[in-house]
């Protein structure tokens, strides 16, 4: 989401159909109370929280043009693009700031590569979060020979899907939550499995029943499905300007790689596939490449 591996993580894009559930699944579609958007701004959303694995929102001022704004990450892999809004009166950049991220000084850069380029600064602040010990399968935590090669195929093929940034942008940032439910463990917290630490948990776990309809949050296509080792039978959705979201540990998906789909279109149903305790919606949001809190795009 050896102590690097990310919980939950993306694998290779496996062939998948849409389900035979699909028509059963199809009839519970986003009920009409949550299908209406709050009454909320979202201008507002998502909220400005600048921590590690929060968002920065920069304002670049006024511009007859959208402003090209990237941000230099520290492990030296080149320039992200970042997702900037706004109008010709006020552009503003969202910077999702990642969970290794050292508290202190940081900068992006505006128009990179010109006469014009100049940094804009903020300032991350600390932030800890909780810890949570569970017990899973062994050999989803010393994996074997041959999953330890499938864990690197599918570590390779993420790094494909979550460079992933296309146009349009996203007209609207506020979200739904995917599925309606308790959260059983919110973002940020350090996952120790069998007694063995890995990396915090980068996104937020919802308790639900299994069978139970799973919706898009927001409009997009879908970019990426598959059974993944850690994931289970996952979904990544492409919202534009590289701002990502995924679900996963599924036991059926009803979509596939292409389609485009609305807020709050079926994407499959609950389940415990990959690495689960039992069943639950994993829900993951990514922007600039980086995992994000998805508690900061739903309506307070």
């Amino acid at each position: 989401m050896p102590d690097k591996r990310p919980h939950p993580d993306a694998a290779p894009a496996l062939p998948t159909r849409r389900s035979a559930l699909t028509g059963l699944l199809a009839a519970l579609a986003w009920p009409a109370a949550r299908g209406a958007a709050p009454a909320k701004s979202a201008a507002a959303l998502p909220r400005a929280l600048a921590v590690p694995g929060g968002i920065a929102r920069l304002a670049l001022g006024p511009a007859a043009e959208r402003p090209q704004a990237v941000l230099d990450p520290a492990d030296g892999s080149g320039a992200v693009p970042l997702l900037v809004l706004g109008g010709p009166a006020d552009w503003t950049a969202l910077v999702g700031i990642a969970l290794a991220a050292a508290p202190g000084a940081a900068h992006i850069r505006i128009a990179p590569g010109t006469p014009a380029e100049r940094r804009l600064a903020y300032t991350v602040a600390p932030k800890q979060y909780a810890e949570q010990r569970l017990r899973v399968a062994p050999r989803t935590v010393d994996l074997s020979p041959e999953d330890e090669a499938r864990w690197q195929r599918e570590r390779a093929h993420q790094a494909q899907v979550i460079a992933h940034f296309s146009t349009p942008l996203p007209e609207r940032l506020a979200m739904q939550a995917p599925v309606d439910g308790r959260r059983s463990s919110s973002f940020g917290l350090r996952r120790v499995f069998n007694g063995q630490p890995r990396n915090p948990h980068s996104g937020m776990d919802i308790a639900a029943p299994a069978g139970t309809p799973v919706l898009a949050p927001l409009a997009g296509r879908v970019l990426d499905t598959g059974d993944y080792f850690f994931n289970g039978n996952t979904v990544w959705l492409d919202h534009g300007g590289g701002l990502l979201s995924m679900v996963c540990h599924l036991s059926a998906v009803a979509v596939q790689s292409g389609d485009a789909v609305a807020a709050g279109a079926l994407l499959g149903a609950v389940g415990a596939t990959g690495r689960a305790t039992g069943p639950h919606l994993h829900w993951g949001v990514m922007l600039n490449r980086t995992m994000v809190d998805p508690a900061l795009f739903l309506p307070a």
